[in-house]
């Protein structure tokens, strides 16, 4: 695993396990993110993503995190089996994350209990890859962004837990005990994803494979049909024919 140090901006390799960590969900912004081969070089800096990764970094270390985890710089995508056993190994990196920073870059208000808080209609909801790390952390702090690009805080998981099952239609208790996702039906968990998105039509299925605690090589290129590998996969593993109900 490769984390990135928060007081040398360097990312280190580390250990299996290694000491505790806190863990990034966001939402891309299409070219502007800083991948892995571009950290400290002149492109980074031209990126809006580098703001992102250094607010987050910045937040984690006011919060005594010596390492971080971001998946736009910490995984090297040009390999193909670094990015395959990185995909089948992020829910558990979510959840063994000490924390989870989620960052919301167009909430802007700072009122998320309101009726008409953006918080509600945020992009971060609508993500296939976020869903995962939604229920994975055991601990999820949400962050909006004021007009100077500074983060602030909207409150925990567990603070907004109420709002958060009406905006995902997830079991509140669900979301204040991450080990019960196994317990809901794969239907139910479909269901959570039904109204999700990914800009390639393969991660509509891998950003699954946690959820249903399944590994299933990637075949980017094969479009839809990994959905359909992933049914087979469920069918083979589990008992559970609600999955039948999906298509």
């Amino acid at each position: 695993m490769r984390l990135l140090n928060t007081k040398t901006f360097q990312l280190e390799e580390v250990p299996s396990k290694p000491q505790k960590y806190a863990i990034l969900s966001h939402t891309w912004e299409e070219n502007q993110e800083v991948a892995f081969e571009e950290m400290g070089t002149p492109t980074a800096n031209n990126k809006r993503g580098l703001r992102k990764i250094e607010n987050f970094c910045k937040q984690a270390a006011i919060d005594n995190y010596n390492f971080v985890w971001v998946d736009t710089c910490c995984i090297d995508k040009r390999s193909s089996s670094e990015l395959s056993e990185a995909i089948n190994s992020m829910y558990e990196w979510y959840k063994h994350a000490d924390r989870c920073y989620a960052y919301l870059s167009d909430v802007k208000d700072r009122d998320p209990t309101r009726r008409e808080s953006q918080l509600r209609v945020s992009n971060w909801f609508t993500r296939g890859w976020t869903l995962q790390e939604l229920v994975a952390p055991k601990h999820v702090d949400f962050f909006g962004e004021d007009d100077k690009g500074d983060w602030f805080f909207l409150g925990t998981k567990d603070d907004l837990r109420n709002v958060v099952s009406n905006i995902t239609k997830i079991d509140a208790n669900i979301l204040k005990c991450s080990e019960g996702i196994f317990k809901a039906s794969i239907a139910q968990r479909m269901s959570w994803a039904s109204g999700r998105k990914t800009t390639r039509p393969e991660d509509i299925a891998y950003c699954l494979l946690g959820i249903f605690n399944v590994n299933m090589p990637l075949l980017y290129g094969e479009g839809e049909k990994a959905f359909t590998r992933l049914q087979e996969k469920l069918l083979d593993v589990s008992s559970d024919h609600t999955i039948l109900a999906w298509s």
